[in-house]
């Protein structure tokens, strides 16, 4: 179906294969390959950090750069309150996207991506016709720098889409930035440490997902398993139908979902510039068989320009350096993701 820009969907939107579907096509069946999909494993304990307390020099906030620091070298995230935005603004966020996806499919073919653009409304690139597909439609949009956006891509429908957008991408870069300090606070590194390597105007990509309901949860995934290549990623959930699911030893675990608050996942940069303390955690989404889901996630990295590297205050004879220095990691990322690879091995040392 052709956008009023010209545009193409690539691939029929996941929305309308579930209308009438009840066994998903051989190209979204997951069963029988590397995974093994239980749709109710265990809930993993994650722990919830305040950053109001933790700007602090007090007791409590020690006690939480512990905490957060723990989490992080354990299981690669922790739910955040405390960051300043109220749960009616995030529900306006929510709300965006939902009303997006709940559009006819002919209004959302106007900001549908092109075969040359990873941005738009659309879904996986098919690379092969041996590729097994997400049970996931998404909106993905570059949100800054400012002056890499494509408004072309920005949906006009909902008409205060664009308002909201734009400011929760303000308080996410100032929400960035205030993690990225706590995280080398947690480590007894300078604040700026690895906010120095980030460079001043940080890239982000914010991803709005649909996933409808497949009456096949044992079959498909929402999200096939991997691990982010952004530094930090900022999730907001559904409040209403979990799906996230987290890699911890070798077993799958539930994210719980915590109102008003945002999920954080370190990804490869930060394990990079940890030097390998922090961990960015294996994870995917299942679906659900009865309801439908949708998340906004944003992706932080720096700028692809500049290098990063184990922060060198990391580095001893004890713990020898582990990655190497490299720049544009997210291009690496995508390189290897196509591949069924893990980009963080290609970078060791």
């Amino acid at each position: 179906m052709a956008g009023a820009n010209g545009t193409v969907l690539l691939l029929n939107p996941v929305q309308e294969l579930a209308v009438d579907c009840n066994t998903p096509t051989q190209r979204y069946i997951h069963k029988g390959g590397d995974e093994d999909i239980d749709v109710s494993p265990p809930v993993i304990d994650i722990s919830v950090i305040d950053l109001s307390s933790i700007q602090t020099s007090s007791p409590s906030a020690e006690k939480e750069l512990e905490k957060l620091r723990t989490s992080l070298a354990s299981c690669g995230c922790f739910q955040v309150i405390g960051h300043g935005m109220t749960e009616s603004f995030l529900e306006q966020v929510h709300r965006i996207g939902r009303d997006f996806f709940a559009l006819p499919l002919k209004e959302k073919a106007k900001w549908s991506r092109t075969a040359e653009d990873t941005e738009g409304y659309g879904n996986d690139s098919e690379l092969s016709e041996h590729q097994l597909l997400d049970w996931n439609d998404r909106l993905y949009l570059v949100t800054n720098p400012q002056d890499q956006r494509k408004f072309q891509f920005w949906p006009q429908n909902p008409e205060n889409f664009r308002d909201i957008l734009q400011e929760y991408t303000e308080k996410i870069i100032l929400l960035n930035e205030v993690v990225l300090k706590a995280l080398s606070r947690s480590l007894n590194l300078k604040e700026n440490c690895f906010l120095d390597q980030y460079g001043e105007n940080p890239n982000m990509v914010t991803r709005f997902n649909y996933y409808p309901p497949c009456l096949r949860p044992d079959l498909t995934l929402g999200v096939k398993q991997h691990a982010d290549g952004s530094a930090i990623t900022f999730l907001l959930q559904d409040n209403e139908v979990d799906g996230l699911q987290v890699l911890k030893d070798d077993q799958w675990f539930s994210v719980p979902t915590i109102p008003n608050a945002l999920l954080v996942n370190v990804g490869d940069q930060v394990e990079i510039m940890s030097n390998g303390i922090f961990k960015s955690p294996m994870h995917r989404v299942v679906t659900n068989p009865k309801r439908e889901r949708t998340t906004v996630a944003v992706f932080c990295s720096p700028d692809p320009s500049r290098y990063i590297g184990p922060a060198e205050e990391l580095i001893s004879d004890a713990s020898p350096r582990l990655y190497k220095k490299i720049k544009n990691y997210v291009g690496i990322f995508f390189e290897n993701y196509q591949l069924g690879k893990r980009a963080i091995e290609a970078v060791k040392m």
